[in-house]
């Protein structure tokens, strides 16, 4: 960087990071701390947690493997990646249906009275993997703008960005969260149109929108796999569920399906930018956002910048409150059975210092931030027939073990590179993956059913001998 480059993207940064915590509200009482609520006790309004959810689940990560996809495959590269986004209101429908037919308040709630207390376990330890991962996804992708892996200047922005997050994040926990992420969502969206407008006229729109093909070696085997993951994916990320339980059903059934609907526009939207690279010949080594700002100059890499801290920042933020809540409320509540009154926010303040501090080691050791997406959706592929079928059982532990564990059994044997070739659908990059996917949803479907078939046809066994 040129010193004309490093004061305006430091300045930017700087600003950022004293604007977000001087507007962010206090949190005066636990409840407003770990459920976002105001001083009076008020829920959060329909349209601000629309806003959140958004903003929330337009992680900064996503943005650019969005972007490297479109480089990669063309909008069907887009295409597979947003479809992650219509998880969002098959989500909120499984919500508002536990939180109707089953009265639970969290989704811990709802397992442990189903299935038991090791289930609530394996749960809170699934989602805990998944958290700490968004904080190092998600910091690494800003220091990007400002250096390369290895350089200081990469670490220095991306510790410095997690300082200002969790400065405010301290001060009003969830309602900050909140607050902030409709801040964010209006400059995450005015930017994005900037970062369009300067895209789109450079190119014939008809091309631009047509580039790219629907064969499994082309994209169209992780769209696949995107779709399947829909039905489990959401489920382990408490930076969503968590706001399924922060407002009336109807409300937060609403919030979600308009957010989902949003978030899949803006997603692909911004996968444009990587269809651009792929149309001009730009070779995006790995984070196409960046490639193509630096080849449209320093306005395009600016705005690129800013789509990029704001959407980083507001899933950070998330990422400390779901981290707070998880550890301080719902984790002791599952081991000891502690009563409902919330803990201090003290409690949930160490939690989010210790995290912003461990959570960003494995940028320093180095990772792939499109594995933190489809290595650990591939793992928790067991929920999907937890909170699809969780209507056919009434108490079955052993349903959702035999569930979960095959599921993350078949995620790691997939990570260690030890799922036989004979598994793959097709013949692309993702071709594994796809097979995975799909036989390990079926696998896991006939083992959530497994407890219920041997109980139904013991009942009957028994009621053969009675009857002699």
């Amino acid at each position: 960087m040129n010193i004309t480059e490093a004061s305006l993207f430091w300045g930017f940064l700087l600003v950022y990071g004293v604007v977000m915590y001087v507007l962010s509200p206090k949190s005066r009482n636990a409840n407003s701390f770990y459920k976002g609520a105001d001083d009076q006790g008020n829920p959060v309004s329909q349209w601000s947690l629309t806003a959140s959810i958004f903003i929330s689940w337009i992680f900064a990560k996503s943005v650019t493997n969005a972007a490297n996809l479109g480089a990669d495959y063309g909008v069907v590269g887009g295409l597979a990646y947003a479809s992650y986004w219509l998880s969002i209101p098959m989500a909120g429908y499984i919500i508002y249906l536990i939180r109707t037919q089953t009265g639970a308040r969290s989704l811990q709630d709802f397992l442990t009275s189903r299935f038991g207390r090791l289930a609530g376990l394996a749960f809170a330890a699934a989602i805990l993997i998944r958290l700490y991962n968004e904080v190092w996804s998600n910091t690494a992708v800003v220091g990007g703008y400002f250096g390369l892996p290895g350089e200081w200047e990469y670490y220095v922005a991306a510790m410095v960005f997690t300082a200002f997050t969790l400065a405010y994040s301290l001060k009003g926990g969830l309602r900050s969260s909140i607050f902030t992420d409709v801040i964010q969502t209006f400059v995450f969206v005015f930017f994005l149109g900037a970062v369009l407008f300067m895209i789109i006229p450079s190119n014939d729109s008809a091309v631009l929108l047509s580039e790219g093909e629907f064969r499994l070696n082309a994209g169209f085997d992780l769209l696949l796999v995107a779709l399947l993951q829909m039905f489990s994916y959401p489920f382990h990320d408490p930076v969503l569920t968590d706001r399924g339980f922060v407002n009336k059903e109807k409300t937060m059934l609403k919030s979600f399906v308009v957010a989902g609907l949003l978030g899949f526009v803006a997603v692909f939207l911004f996968s444009l930018v990587g269809v651009h690279a792929r149309l001009n010949g730009i070779d995006v080594m790995g984070n196409a956002p960046v490639a193509v700002g630096q080849s449209l100059g320093l306005a395009a890499l600016f705005f690129m910048s800013v789509v990029m801290m704001t959407s980083a920042g507001s899933t950070l933020d998330s990422t400390f409150t779901s981290l707070a809540k998880s550890l301080a409320v719902d984790l002791p509540r599952l081991v000891q059975g502690a009563k409902d009154r919330l803990p201090s926010m003290r409690v949930g303040a160490v939690v989010m210092i210790v995290f912003a501090v461990i959570g960003n080691l494995p940028m320093f050791a180095g990772t792939d931030i499109l594995k933190a997406t489809t290595v650990s959706g591939t793992m928790v592929m067991g929920l999907a027939p937890v909170f699809l079928f969780y209507g056919f059982t009434r108490w079955s532990p052993w349903s959702f073990h035999l569930s979960f564990w095959t599921g993350l059994g078949l995620g790691v044997l997939l990570a260690a590179g030890l799922i036989p070739a004979s598994w793959a659908i097709g013949d692309g990059k993702y071709a594994t993956l796809l097979g995975v996917n799909a036989y390990g949803f079926l696998i896991c479907t006939a083992g959530f059913f497994l407890p219920l078939a041997v109980r139904l046809l013991a009942g009957k066994t028994l009621a053969a001998g009675e009857a002699r």
